[in-house]
């Protein structure tokens, strides 16, 4: 089975929740199709990942995005219907290169990444191959959410790309053989955009292995959230736990530190950055695991939580309790609620950490240890989408025979 992959970032380094997905999903298929991997890239960096996939064993075109272009051609086509989500990830090359694979391997079946990459399979180049979409979160619903607590003209423009990405993720879901999200309350978004479409549910895995921690559980009152942090609901929850929790944990722990792990912090995170108040923002670094090992307890305190936080899996994998909001819990899968505890407010909040931090470091590992993380290995996963492939092609031998 020969497999077109079309990623709107390289899967390359697994430093956020959709590259992660995006790289155990190409090497699943690496490993078991005849894989051609065709990604967008965002910056020089991010296009010299693409050797680092090919030494996996993955081969893969990389594509640069124009973002100055993009970013033109997007405030010009405000006025217009298309979602910006389409005209931000857009690259004059691929529809080229699509156009030559298809020529000189042409694929069986067609697998899209997001919302923003199936707009490419809908094109003539593609139209005519079977085509399944990997929608993790509904991308329409997160920009609702967002315009939500956003002031003009964000708002605006964020309910105007909820509006057009909702009619081209509701034409996407009629056309696919099979769609995918990250959970349950994923897949009652997409009904509700797309009521008469094929959608499964696809969790997101986790390797426990390679996460669980070599040294002894910390003892010293210590906290850290990891994500990129130009992601503006990790912004906006930083910003929250900074301002409304972190002062009364403080209060109780004036030794307490709170690490924030991760690349790209925008000026707001910057500034978050007090030594003399605890808080540190490394940037971005190579090894998340030593500031997880070094941590007590793990956040994720955000107010606006699409599909799952892989960040909070990957703590407890880490050995950490996590304490999360509501709105980050109702996404996570069962197998790990043992080890969260839940804070809607400022003040629930700083007192499951208190609570928390008040028990011994060995107890808190069991609280990690006592999640079922073994059920979320990727090899099951990604179970279903292997099979979603395969009907996808046998569907389309059929009718040629």
């Amino acid at each position: 089975m020969r497999v077109l992959f079309l990623t709107h970032r390289v899967p390359y380094a697994p430093n956020r929740g959709d590259r992660l997905r995006a790289l155990h999903i190409a090497r699943s298929l690496a490993a078991s199709t005849d894989l051609e991997l065709v990604s967008l890239a965002h910056d020089r960096r991010e296009l010299e990942q693409a050797a680092t996939l090919e030494a996996l064993g993955i081969r893969v075109t990389a594509i640069q995005v124009p973002r100055l272009a993009n970013l033109v051609n997007g405030a010009l086509r405000l006025a217009g219907n298309r979602p910006l989500t389409h005209v931000l990830l857009d690259a004059p090359q691929l529809t080229r290169t699509l156009a030559d694979i298809v020529q000189k391997r042409p694929p069986d079946v067609v697998l899209a990444y997001c919302s923003g990459m199936a707009r490419f399979a809908l094109e003539p180049t593609l139209a005519a191959f079977p085509l399944v979409v990997d929608f993790v979160d509904v991308d329409s619903q997160k920009w609702l959410a967002l315009s939500q607590s956003a002031r003009w003209p964000k708002r605006w423009i964020f309910r105007r790309e909820a509006r057009h990405l909702a009619d081209f993720e509701r034409r996407v879901a009629d056309v696919a053989s099979a769609t995918f999200v990250v959970n349950e309350r994923e897949r009652a978004l997409m009904l509700r955009v797309a009521p008469d479409s094929n959608v499964g549910v696809m969790e997101v895995g986790v390797d426990r292995e390679p996460l669980w921690p070599r040294t002894p559980p910390e003892e010293r009152p210590r906290l850290v959230f990891c994500g990129v942090m130009n992601y503006q609901p990790n912004i906006d929850g930083m910003l929250w736990f900074c301002r409304s929790v972190w002062p009364a944990v403080r209060a109780h722990y004036p030794d307490a530190h709170f690490s924030i792990v991760g690349s790209d912090p925008a000026p707001a995170i910057r500034r978050l950055n007090a030594p003399a108040l605890g808080i540190e923002v490394t940037g971005t670094v190579d090894d998340v695991r030593p500031h997880l090992w070094a941590s007590a307890i793990a956040i994720a305190p955000l107010q606006t939580a699409r599909g799952v936080q892989t960040k909070v899996l990957e703590a407890v994998a880490a050995g950490l309790p996590a304490v999360v909001t509501p709105q980050v819990f109702d996404g996570l899968p069962r197998a790990i609620h043992s080890a969260c505890r839940v804070g809607s407010s400022p003040e629930e909040y700083a007192a499951q950490i208190l609570a928390l931090f008040a028990l011994p470091g060995a107890v808190r590992r069991r609280i990690a240890e006592d999640a079922d993380i073994a059920q979320l290995g990727w090899e099951a996963q990604l179970r279903p989408l292997h099979d979603a492939l395969s009907a996808a092609t046998l569907q389309t031998k059929s009718i040629a025979v």
